[in-house]
């Protein structure tokens, strides 16, 4: 069964990294193969309820793009570099490819081996050496083996192709003879004598009890086989080590973790029919072509608390989306196939999978619910927030009676350690929770953060405002805006770009902005900051 990844939005807050996790443990429950995935650091709120309740943060998910290991290429598709020529010759015929690999004992690439090497070789190789293993020459000549003395054979070869007695006379042989010969018992005679390296004897043909015995005696090697010697002698060369060709220039290899888009750029540029794949410690994987691309399998995933793709994974629009669960407004997200999206307005998303579970009659482990519990008591500041819903209520009630918590109690606490901004930058902070959102064809930013101490960002508002600047021109934003939310007081500090001051004065009703204004009880980003200020634009 293939894995599925469940994961929240690009800056996960609470609601979407307790979501992912509480998902996943319900999926696994009902038989399927899923793991909770981050997209990026979490936060230190996040990072307090993980502790609390003793759950590891997920893995970081950096994409879900398309990558060589996803596509049905030609996997284990290679020869051993002491693999006989014959034999390369036929793994590319079976596969109907016109090249092989080359790999050694290990799997590791060593180089490749194609069918005009093997011609090449064929037509002008050294036709009377031999170096091959003697498993190699019998496989190759469908031979019976008689005597064997060495696991490898290396010598000049020999074809008895004329009368014994010149042979006898005027052919010198020693212990690097390969001798092709049939029944011609006085030349096996000599040959067996002078110690020779290997005998072949053609057509069956036998050899005398005498002679087999001074073959001992000499250590010379002898395989008997069913081929003629014309044959014998035609083949012989294909028996040695495919090594011996190997070639190890104008090769492109492709790493299985490499991209499909990079790899079709790639093979745009060199234009070769086929491609090694290794892994990053060169072990041999397979072989791919371009037709191969049509087959891939891509990464299944479950999103939640987010479906706008700007918001989103790298490489989403490669990857297979099952189900979105969400309560926010609709984004970009668009599928091939119909999907499960559940999406309610309700003030956090762990409302919606709490329901699932009830829906599905599974039990909910204290761990468990403490972390949806944490989710929504962050999305909405403690029920206070407009965006909460009468069965958020309900769900925190049944989350609190499982943990034993005392929500107000534990929500502060969980809301001071998050929102210290001792030692963070102002673009981290800035960054915690930015979201954008289109006008027209440009986008707007959204950032918010919470805060029991607005002192932490009034004593470096030039900095902030500086910060809020850069990043709008350097996006070509049309508006940049950063909430600070006052969690005990319930209300926020609104600051913007300098271009977008008149918009706020619009959006809500200010004679006169200026940075840090305070709207007390606007909380929602989602519900009070962002409707307003679209609305405002609207309207101009």
């Amino acid at each position: 069964m293939e894995k599925i990844f469940i994961f929240g939005h690009r800056k996960p807050d609470t609601d979407s990294v307790c979501s992912s996790i509480a998902l996943s443990y319900l999926k696994n429950k009902l038989g399927m193969n899923t793991e909770p995935r981050i997209l990026s650091d979490i936060n230190l709120e996040t990072k307090f309820v993980l502790d609390y309740f003793k759950i590891k943060t997920p893995k970081i998910l950096t994409d879900v793009k398309l990558q060589i290991k996803d596509v049905d290429y030609l996997k284990n598709y290679y020869n051993y570099e002491n693999d006989s020529i014959f034999t390369g010759y036929k793994t590319m015929t079976k596969n109907n490819i016109s090249t092989t690999l080359i790999v050694d004992k290990d799997k590791k690439f060593k180089g490749i081996v194609g069918m005009k090497d093997i011609a090449k070789n064929q037509i002008s190789g050294e036709y009377n050496k031999l170096s091959a293993s003697y498993d190699n020459v019998l496989n190759v000549l469908e031979g019976e083996e008689v005597l064997r003395f060495d696991d490898q054979l290396d010598g000049e070869i020999l074809s008895a192709s004329y009368k014994s007695t010149r042979i006898i006379e005027e052919v010198d042989m020693h212990n690097k003879t390969v001798l092709i010969i049939g029944d011609r018992h006085s030349v096996i005679e000599h040959a067996v004598n002078n110690g020779i390296k290997l005998l072949i004897l053609t057509g069956n043909s036998m050899i005398k009890e005498e002679h087999l015995e001074i073959a001992r005696k000499n250590k010379v090697n002898i395989i008997r086989t069913h081929f003629e010697t014309f044959k014998v002698a035609t083949v012989i060369n294909l028996c040695n080590d495919i090594k011996n060709i190997i070639r190890k220039t104008t090769i492109s290899c492709i790493k299985e973790n490499d991209f499909v888009t990079d790899f079709i750029e790639h093979a745009n540029k060199t234009k070769f029919s086929y491609y090694p794949v290794i892994d990053n410690s060169n072990t041999c994987k397979g072989i791919i072509r371009m037709v191969n691309l049509g087959d891939v399998h891509k990464k299944n995933v479950i999103l939640v608390d987010h479906n706008a793709i700007d918001q989103s994974v790298e490489g989403l629009e490669e990857a297979n989306i099952l189900e979105i669960i969400d309560h926010h407004n609709l984004g970009s997200i668009g599928t091939t196939m119909p999907i499960n999206f559940r999406s309610m307005p309700v003030g956090c998303t762990s409302t919606i999978i709490y329901m699932l579970y009830k829906e599905n009659n599974i039990e909910i482990p204290k761990d468990i619910a403490g972390i949806m519990l944490s989710a929504i008591l962050s999305d909405t500041l403690i029920l206070k927030s407009p965006t909460t819903t009468d069965i958020d209520k309900n769900v925190v009630n049944e989350l609190a009676k499982i943990t034993g918590l005392d929500i107000n109690k534990y929500g502060m606490e969980m809301f001071n350690a998050g929102t210290s901004l001792k030692g963070r930058t102002i673009e981290e902070i800035v960054y915690t929770d930015f979201k954008l959102f289109p006008i027209g064809e440009r986008k707007m930013g959204i950032g918010q953060i919470f805060t029991t101490n607005i002192k932490e960002i009034t004593d470096k508002i030039d900095d902030y405002l500086s910060f809020l600047e850069k990043i709008t021109i350097n996006n070509n934003y049309a508006m940049c805006t950063l909430v600070v939310t006052d969690i005990i007081n319930n209300g926020s500090y609104m600051f913007c770009n300098k271009n977008s001051e008149h918009i706020m004065e619009n959006a809500f009703n200010i004679d006169e902005f200026k940075q840090g204004y305070y709207l007390q009880d606007v909380v929602s980003r989602k519900k009070q900051v962002l409707p307003n200020i679209l609305n405002s634009i609207d309207g101009k």
